[in-house]
């Protein structure tokens, strides 16, 4: 989805979440302004990329603003992912949400690749 110069989609809205299938991994790419409006989005891509079981990229580099509820995600998707044995990683992240996760420090859990469990229980 591309966002235009007024930074509305088609729909009117300033932010979004986009879940895409990609062969090896699932892509969850975040577009705007991430905030409590978008728990509805938030909770559709948490769920697919769970049910996928693929690699989770999330992608912020479109993101303008986000607020603790966006960073809230970030933390859900992470934990759920690799409590389900699935690596999660936030590449490159712009500054207004490296800035907000050093804020309230969470920055440590994207610092580096997450660690699934090696092997899960039948």
């Amino acid at each position: 989805m591309q966002v235009s110069n007024t930074e509305f989609d088609n729909r009117g809205r300033t932010g979004g979440i986009l879940f895409e299938e990609q062969a090896r991994t699932s892509v969850v790419s975040m577009w705007g302004e991430i905030d409590v409006s978008l728990r509805g989005e938030s909770s559709a891509a948490i769920a697919n990329a769970l049910e996928r079981a693929k690699a989770v990229v999330i992608d912020t580099s479109k993101v303008t603003f986000m607020d603790s509820t966006g960073v809230a995600f970030l933390m859900q998707m992470y934990t759920y992912g690799t409590q389900e044995g699935l690596t999660v990683s936030l590449p490159e992240p712009p500054p207004v949400v490296r800035n907000v996760i050093e804020m309230l420090g969470v920055d440590a859990l994207f610092a580096q690749p997450a660690h699934p469990r090696a092997a899960r229980e039948a």
